[in-house]
């Protein structure tokens, strides 16, 4: 599966043999991280903001408050946003400064926020739980009409994305001139959940939910170096 770019100017320029087209790459990449960065120019400033998110098949889907949000304004504007998710999976130590680099996967969304229609916002909402904290809908109190009412979701289609990235080792050759006992590879980098914490008023007895037992004791969703 390929990648759908609808604009041809959004192509990598710099080391461009590092993009990548394949669509299961992307959605390993989205389905693995918890936070992008949604970007947008407002009032002829640009603005970044950090944000959990979900992918529910071919949208990413980003929520926050009816009160108002660069977000909101830019879906009522039908202006053009970028969404950005980034995932570290090592430092790349060569033999030199200037050779050292990153394993890393990255990709960017550009397209318009559609509001999510009223009849689906429940589920968009659980899609949302279910990806940042999967079981836990099921072991609390339903939400609320007025807490449903004070939040809108919004959805960016993935037509328009570019992803780049790289998984390699340093960069070496027999006869590079380098000396090549001092040492180069790779460190790769890896994510654990630590030790849940109880809140203050949770009493000492309350057993750990298994959502939370679940969520801390499966492996890490980092991708090794190949």
């Amino acid at each position: 599966m390929t990648l759908t770019n609808a604009t041809s100017t959004r192509r990598i320029r710099r080391l461009a043999e590092r993009q990548t087209t394949d669509r299961d790459a992307l959605f390993e990449l989205l389905d693995g991280e918890l936070v992008g960065h949604l970007a947008a120019v407002v009032d002829g400033a640009p603005v970044v903001v950090p944000m959990g998110y979900a992918r529910d098949g071919e949208h990413v889907l980003v929520h926050g408050s009816t009160g108002g949000g660069f977000a909101l304004r830019a879906a009522s504007d039908r202006s053009t946003v970028a969404f950005a998710v980034t995932a570290l999976d090592g430092l790349v130590y060569a033999r030199s400064l200037f050779d050292s680099s990153m394993n890393y996967r990255s990709a960017v969304v550009y397209g318009v926020l559609e509001p999510v229609e009223a009849e689906a916002t429940d589920a968009a909402l659980l899609a949302l739980s279910e990806r940042l904290m999967p079981g836990r809908a099921a072991e609390v109190r339903p939400t609320t009409r007025k807490e449903a009412s004070a939040t809108r979701v919004l959805r960016l289609a993935l037509d328009d994305v570019v992803m780049k990235q790289r998984a390699a080792g340093a960069s070496e050759a027999p006869d590079d001139g380098e000396d090549h006992s001092t040492w180069a590879g790779v460190v790769p980098l890896t994510r654990t959940w630590g030790t849940p914490q109880a809140s203050p008023l949770t009493p000492a007895q309350a057993p750990v939910p298994e959502s939370v037992v679940a969520l801390t004791t499966r492996p890490a969703p980092n991708r090794r170096l190949h």
